[in-house]
C-alpha cells in the first residue's frame, strides 16, 4: 500500500451492505479501505465470516475486529489511520430486537455514532457519509417520503436512534464545519443478506413448510432496494462531499446533506412474496409443485411496524445522476440463486 491512496474507512464492513461496499471500493488502485466490525452474534456470524472471505484477496483492505461503542478503540483507529473518508454503516439493525433489547440501540447507535462524530472532528475527514434508514418517516402518511417531510414521530426505538444519527451530523457540521451526507436507505435486500429480512427469513421458513406471517392481512407495500444499487449510491455521493462555505454572518454553513436511496416503486407484500416462490422454485430451493400460499398467513399489524415505505429520490437523482433501477424480480432471482449455492447445494 502506498501512501498516496485515500484512506476510506467502513465501519459494519463485516455487515451486508459493509462488505458488498467494500468490495467495490477495493476495485480502486487510489483507495485503501480499512473496515471494522464486532462480528456480533445479532444473527448468524458464519454469514458474516463469508462476506468477509469476499474482501480476503485484495491487497487494498484490511480488516480490524473492533466496537464503535468502544471509544478508546475508536480514537487510536482514527490516529493510527489519519482516514480521508468514512462511512459509518455499523448499528444494530431491526426494528422489532429495538423493542426487546433498546440498549444494544443506545450503545450502537447513539454512542457509537458520537464516537464517530468526535473522531471527525479531532482528525479532518473530507467526508463523512453514514446510514440513515427510511424508519425515519415513522407513521408519516404522505407518499413518497421526501427529505423535507418533518420526521419527528418514529414508532420505534431503532427509528427514533436514526433520526438522533441525523441530528448529531447536523450538530457536528455547524459546529465543527464536518461534510457529512445522511443517506434514508430504503428495504435493502439481496445474496449474503440478513437474516431477519422478509425476504431471507420467509425462505428459511418456506424451505421447512413452516408459516410465513404476512403483516396487516397483507396491505402493506415496501420500497425494495438491491444491494448493488445502495453501494452504487454511496459511492457516487463520498465522492461529492457538501461544500464548506459561510453564510451572511460569518459563520459555517453546515456542510450537510440528506438523501434518500430508494427504487420509488413499492410494491405490496402478497405479490413480493409471489414472486420470491418463484424465483426460489426457479433456483431449485423450493420443489415444482410448492404450494406456498399453503403456509402463509395474514395477520393484524405489528408493533414498530408501517404501512408503508416509498422514497421520492428526486435530490438524489438532480445531484448525482443517479436513481436505483433494479427489478425486485432480478434481485429475488439473484438472491435464490446464492441461497440454493450456499444452503442447498450440498443436500
Amino acid at each position: 500500500m502506498t501512501n498516496n491512496k485515500d484512506k476510506i474507512l467502513v465501519t459494519g464492513a463485516a455487515g451486508f451492505i459493509g462488505a458488498f461496499l467494500s468490495k467495490e471500493l477495493v476495485k480502486n488502485e487510489n483507495y485503501e479501505v480499512i473496515g471494522i466490525d464486532n462480528l456480533n452474534d445479532y444473527y448468524d456470524v458464519r454469514l458474516k465470516d463469508e462476506r468477509l472471505k469476499l474482501l480476503a484477496s485484495s491487497s487494498n483492505f484490511s480488516f480490524i475486529k473492533g466496537d464503535i461503542s468502544n471509544k478508546t478503540f475508536i480514537d487510536k483507529l482514527f490516529k493510527d489511520h489519519q482516514f480521508d473518508y468514512v462511512i459509518h454503516l455499523a448499528a444494530q439493525a431491526g426494528v422489532r430486537h429495538s423493542i426487546s433489547h433498546p440498549e444494544d440501540y443506545v450503545s450502537a447507535n447513539l454512542v457509537g455514532m458520537f464516537n464517530i462524530l468526535e473522531a471527525c472532528r479531532y482528525n479532518q475527514v473530507k467526508h463523512l457519509v453514514y446510514a440513515s434508514s427510511s424508519s425515519v418517516y415513522g407513521a408519516n402518511t404522505k407518499v413518497p417520503y421526501s427529505v423535507e417531510d418533518k420526521v419527528d414521530n418514529p414508532v420505534s426505538l431503532y427509528a427514533a436512534t436514526k433520526k438522533s444519527n441525523e441530528l448529531m451530523a447536523h450538530a457536528y457540521s455547524k459546529l465543527y464545519n464536518i461534510p457529512s451526507t445522511g443517506l434514508r436507505f430504503f428495504t435493502v435486500y439481496g445474496p449474503l443478506g440478513r437474516p431477519d429480512m422478509a425476504y431471507f427469513s420467509f425462505t428459511n421458513k418456506l424451505i421447512k413448510k413452516e408459516t410465513i406471517e404476512i403483516f396487516n392481512y397483507g396491505n402493506c407495500q415496501r420500497d425494495f432496494t438491491y444491494v448493488d444499487d445502495i453501494v452504487e449510491g454511496v459511492i457516487r455521493v463520498m465522492k461529492r462531499p457538501p461544500l464548506k462555505k459561510d453564510g451572511d454572518d460569518g459563520l459555517p454553513i453546515p456542510p450537510y446533506k440528506l438523501y434518500n436511496i430508494g427504487n420509488s416503486k413499492p410494491v405490496n407484500l402478497l405479490d413480493f412474496v409471489n414472486i420470491l416462490q418463484e424465483e426460489l422454485v426457479r433456483a431449485g430451493v423450493l420443489e415444482k409443485d410448492y404450494n406456498y400460499k399453503q403456509h402463509m398467513k395474514k395477520v393484524p399489524m405489528q408493533k414498530g411496524d408501517v404501512v408503508i415505505t416509498y422514497a421520492d429520490t428526486t435530490p438524489l437523482e438532480r445531484d448525482f445522476g443517479y436513481k436505483p433501477a433494479t427489478s425486485l424480480r432480478t434481485g429475488l432471482r439473484n438472491f435464490a440463486q446464492w441461497y440454493f449455492e450456499f444452503y442447498c447445494k450440498e443436500k
